[in-house]
């Protein structure tokens, strides 16, 4: 008997801390207003443990996306837009053939500044269409939701938020031009906090801080064709001025996909919640297709090639480049594309349409990984310890890939430079020489090693902010000033004002003395000179 009432003693103390734990509590709202592409895939882990948690889930979505589909753990709620979705896959068929073309700098540059110019136009009337979209945003606010969980790197979601009067929590992994830091007025001194696409490291000699400091004098001019006109469209909707700085400082929380172990270290602010890694959480066995696959490499294992959800089919001759590099290693290259195969396709290359990444780079016969340096490949690669050989295309993949390298975790090649020989040799080189594997195994000792994992950090978060409404206490102040008031230069002002003044004052003081004692000397001596005639 006692021995029975002990057993049960435990299960009794487990029910009672469920019932007495703050966060298991009844279901919440949540709005959540994404990006289409890699940007929507991060968040489903967090919103699959926000379902499982009993909260009722909306998705805000146009009738376009191309990843957002309906699914059991939310509500999709779609919106016409005056464009198909055969556009967007177009956009990113372009996307992915203009990384290729090998073009003068200035005719490239045109190029991307006229698609960039098209594709957020495009984005921009999907916005448009949502907030101007009259019954549904009345159902919206008639929802009663507790929060917005949205992507800022369209900044749709925060009208959204302000127009419901709901705390947003944003979620993403950087934002370009420094919006990021804007947002959050979080300090970053381009002394040594590197800018996006600078290729520094935090660790600046001359040269490199004055380059520096040109991209952090010019980024906000080359992010106005992006995101100015979100500014007057908010400020219409919302009916009084607002700027896209201001939209980005309405954030409740930040949940940054981020994590010091890949980025160098900066300044922080106490409503950023770093989460990096977040995307390595769920992992499943390998269906049979793959498990054979692995299995028939033998004692070699195998290389796993991906170039990222936005780039799955390459130009034929590099892709028959790559394919007779991929010839020339022993190992067995699971390689996702869905192009026309390569007519000189080695028999140790197998293409499929789609791989289970995070699964097969956790499998102990991965020897390494060509990615795009994209930030879910990036991580991926960290928690499971493989090094890697990074073709870096566009955005953030660049600085991503120059992080990795120097810290030994892998190689980087220029995708339109590189050769056949070059890429076998990388593969070759981060396969066989040891230093990379334990470079990389040290960095995921590092990141792995955290008290609680990022995916529920996350969900603690947006379950925070659902909770209290928000999160006031985390905001900085800062984000009330003027910008006079923020630099100080009122206070500034009226001390040296003061300076001034008693400087002044001090030298008609010294001035005044000087005239009354030497002027009466003066005209003592004129007064002996003339009696003396």
């Amino acid at each position: 008997m006692a021995a029975g009432s002990q057993g049960l003693r435990p299960l009794v103390l487990g029910l009672l801390l469920c019932a007495l734990n703050p966060t298991v509590s009844q279901g919440g709202k949540l709005l959540l207003v994404p990006v289409d592409g890699s940007h929507w895939l991060s968040m489903l882990g967090i919103v699959q443990q926000l379902h499982q948690r009993g909260h009722d889930i909306v998705v805000l979505a146009h009738e376009a996306s191309v990843h957002i589909k309906e699914g059991a753990l939310y509500t999709l709620k779609r919106y016409p837009v005056p464009f198909r979705r055969e556009d967007v896959e177009a956009a990113f068929i372009r996307l992915g053939h203009g990384v290729f073309e090998n073009e003068p700098l200035l005719q490239r540059v045109v190029k991307m500044y006229k698609k960039v110019k098209e594709d957020s136009a495009l984005l921009l009337s999907a916005c448009s269409h949502l907030l101007h979209n009259k019954e549904l945003m009345a159902s919206l606010v008639e929802s009663s939701f507790d929060a917005v969980l949205t992507d800022p790197f369209l900044p749709c979601g925060p009208i959204v938020a302000l127009y419901l009067g709901l705390p947003a929590v944003f979620f993403l992994n950087a934002l370009p031009c420094g919006l990021d830091f804007q947002g959050t007025l979080c300090p970053n001194p381009p002394s040594y906090v590197p800018r996006a696409l600078s290729l520094n490291s935090d660790h600046m000699t001359f040269l490199p801080r004055v380059k520096n400091m040109l991209i952090f004098l010019s980024e906000s001019f080359l992010c106005n064709v992006v995101y100015s006109p979100y500014g007057p469209l908010a400020s219409e909707v919302l009916q009084k001025d607002m700027t896209v700085q201001d939209l980005m400082g309405s954030a409740s929380l930040w949940l940054l996909r981020s994590d010091f172990v890949k980025d160098y270290s900066r300044p922080i602010m106490p409503n950023m919640v770093f989460v990096g890694g977040i995307n390595c959480a769920s992992k499943s066995p390998l269906s049979k297709e793959f498990e054979t696959y692995v299995n028939a490499s033998g004692e070699h294992g195998i290389v796993v090639f991906s170039l990222g959800s936005m780039v799955s089919e390459i130009p034929e001759k590099k892709a028959m480049e790559i394919a007779d590099a991929l010839g020339k290693i022993s190992q067995t290259v699971l390689w996702r594309y869905t192009g026309t195969p390569p007519p000189n396709l080695a028999k140790n290359t197998i293409l499929v349409k789609w791989l289970p990444q995070n699964d097969l780079l956790g499998h102990p016969k991965t020897r390494a990984f060509i990615t795009h340096s994209g930030s879910h490949g990036i991580y991926e690669a960290i928690c499971n310890g493989v090094p890697m050989v990074m073709l870096p295309l566009f955005g953030d993949q660049m600085d991503n890939a120059k992080r990795m390298e120097t810290r030994g975790a892998g190689v980087t090649l220029n995708i339109l430079e590189m050769t056949s020989e070059d890429l076998a040799n990388a593969i070759k080189t981060v396969i066989n020489d040891k230093s990379y594997k334990e470079n990389i195994m040290h960095l995921s000792g590092l990141h792995k090693d955290r008290p609680i994992e990022p995916l529920d950090l996350a969900v603690f978060w947006v379950e925070f902010v659902m909770r209290h409404k928000g999160a006031p206490h985390l905001r900085a102040v800062a984000h009330d000033l003027t910008w006079y008031q923020y630099h100080s230069l009122d206070v500034i002002g009226f001390l040296l004002a003061i300076v001034l003044g008693v400087v002044f004052i001090t030298y008609e003081c010294c001035a005044l003395g000087c005239r009354k004692c030497f002027g009466k000397k003066g005209r003592v001596k004129k007064s002996h000179k003339s009696k003396a005639h």
